[in-house]
C-alpha cells in the first residue's frame, strides 16, 4: 500500500470533484491544503421498500458502481452491533443496518457485474453471522439470493481463513498496523454500510466508526490470548481498545506508545481513523431511513427510535460523514467538546473523565484521508438543508 500526503489522491480511486456543498452549514473556512473531496449523495427514502431504487439512483449520481465492482469481489462491513430491542421495533429500524439495504446492495453490485459479494460482521457469542441475522428474524435466503455468489463471513476469528492478514497504518495514531480477518485484505473493493446514529463515547458512528468492528476479538477482545489469539473469544473490545488496560495478542503490533492517552474519548476516535487507514474504505453508505437518537443503542439510557428518512452515499468517507453529520444537524468540523462530541457518559476507571471525545473527521482529514470541508464537498441529490433531521432537538424530545 502506497504512502500519500496530506494533499494527495488517497491509496484508493476516489471521485474527485470540486464545487461548493449545496445548503452547506456551519462549515469552517476553505482549507488550500485539505485532502480532494469526492461527490456525496442524499436521498429521501419514506421507507425500507424504496432502498433499491434510491440507491441506484445515488449511485449514478456519485458517477456510477459499474467500473468500481466489475468482475471484482466486493466486501461489505455491516453494522449489526450489539444485542436487544427497543420496545415495539426491530433491530434494523433503530441500530443495525436494515436488511433491505443489505440485500438491496447485494443486488445492485450483482447487476453491476461484482464476481463475488461478501458480507461481514463479528458476532460476540461464537455464532455465524448468518445465524445472528435470522435470530434478529432476518430473511437470509433473500440476501443470499440477491446476486449470482453471496458468501458470509464471521470476522471475530480467522473464521474460514487460515491465517490473519496484517494490514499497516500509513500514518498511525495508536496502532502501526492491525492483525484482521483475511476478509478485509481478500477483496478487491470494501463497503462500510453503517447507521446514522448518535454515540454515547464517540459522539457520532457513521462509516469511519464502523472500522472499529473489524478489529477481531480474537486479539483485541477482553479474552483475546496473551501471547496469541483466542480463537473461543466471547469477550469485546472494550479492555485493549476503549481503555488501553492492555495490549493486544503479542502475535499483533502493539501500541506505538503504551504511554499515550489513555482516554476511550481519544482513544477509540483515533483507532478508527487508523483502521480506515489501514483498510481504506472505496464506498461509504448510510443509513438514516430509521434509526435511533441520543446513542448507538438499546443500552444507551434515554436513546430512542425516530424516523429521518434519508440515505447517505460516498466514495470518499470522510466527505461521506461531513455530509451525514451536518444531515443529522452538527457541525462536521466540531471540535473537541463541541456538539455532539461533548460525551454524556462518565468512565468508571477514569478518574475526573474529561466528557469529550475527538472529531474522528477531523481527525482522518489530518492524515490525508479526505475532507471534511463541506464548501469542498459536492453534494448531488437532495441539498443538506433540505435533509437535515435535527438529532439533539429530536432526543430533548423538540421535534413535532
Amino acid at each position: 500500500m502506497c504512502k500519500h500526503s496530506k494533499n494527495s489522491i488517497t491509496r484508493r480511486q476516489w471521485l474527485a470533484a470540486s464545487g461548493t456543498a449545496l445548503g452547506a452549514m456551519a462549515a469552517g473556512p476553505l482549507n488550500a491544503f485539505a485532502p480532494p473531496a469526492s461527490s456525496v449523495s442524499i436521498a429521501k427514502c419514506a421507507g425500507y421498500s424504496e432502498v433499491t431504487a434510491r440507491l441506484a439512483g445515488q449511485f449514478d449520481q456519485i458517477g456510477g458502481i459499474g467500473s468500481l465492482v466489475r468482475g471484482k469481489t466486493v466486501a461489505m462491513k455491516l453494522n449489526l452491533t450489539g444485542d436487544g430491542r427497543y420496545p415495539g421495533y426491530n433491530q434494523g429500524q433503530t441500530y443495525w443496518v436494515h436488511e433491505s439495504v443489505v440485500g438491496a446492495l447485494c443486488h445492485l453490485f450483482g447487476q453491476a457485474g461484482a464476481r463475488r459479494i461478501r458480507v461481514l460482521e463479528g458476532t460476540y457469542e461464537g455464532e455465524s453471522v448468518e445465524d445472528k441475522m435470522l435470530d434478529a428474524g432476518w430473511n437470509v435466503k433473500a440476501i443470499r439470493n440477491a446476486a449470482p455468489l453471496v458468501e458470509f463471513e464471521q470476522t471475530n476469528t480467522l473464521g474460514s481463513g487460515k491465517r490473519y492478514s496484517r494490514l499497516k497504518v500509513p500514518k498511525p495514531y495508536i496502532f502501526p498496523a492491525f492483525d484482521l480477518n483475511h476478509s478485509y485484505e481478500d477483496t478487491d473493493v470494501f463497503v462500510s454500510v453503517a447507521k446514522l446514529k448518535q454515540h454515547e463515547e464517540c459522539g457520532l458512528t457513521l462509516s469511519i466508526k464502523n472500522m472499529f468492528g473489524i478489529t477481531p476479538d480474537s486479539i483485541y477482545g477482553g479474552d483475546a490470548g496473551i501471547d496469541e489469539p483466542n480463537e473461543k473469544c466471547r469477550r469485546g473490545r472494550e479492555e485493549i481498545l476503549h481503555a488501553g488496560k492492555r495490549q493486544p495478542s503479542k502475535s499483533a503490533p502493539g501500541e506505538i506508545d503504551p504511554s499515550s492517552n489513555r482516554y476511550e474519548g481519544y482513544r477509540v476516535p483515533h483507532i478508527i481513523v487508523d483502521l480506515a487507514a489501514a483498510r481504506p474504505i472505496d464506498l461509504a453508505i448510510i443509513d438514516g431511513v430509521e434509526t435511533v437518537t441520543g446513542g448507538e443503542g438499546p443500552w444507551v439510557q434515554g436513546s430512542k427510535y425516530v424516523r429521518p428518512g434519508v440515505m447517505v452515499v460516498g466514495r470518499n468517507p470522510v466527505s461521506t460523514d461531513a455530509v451525514a453529520a451536518a444531515v443529522m444537524g452538527f457541525n462536521p468540523r466540531a471540535k473537541r467538546g463541541e456538539g455532539p462530541f461533548h460525551v454524556r457518559k462518565t468512565h468508571p476507571d477514569i478518574p475526573n473523565d474529561p466528557l469529550w471525545a475527538d472529531n474522528a473527521m477531523l481527525l482522518a482529514e489530518a492524515v490525508g484521508l479526505g475532507s471534511a470541508d463541506l464548501n469542498r464537498i459536492e453534494v448531488a441529490g437532495v441539498p443538506i438543508k433540505d435533509a437535515v433531521f435535527d438529532f439533539e432537538a429530536a432526543r430533548k424530545g423538540k421535534l413535532s
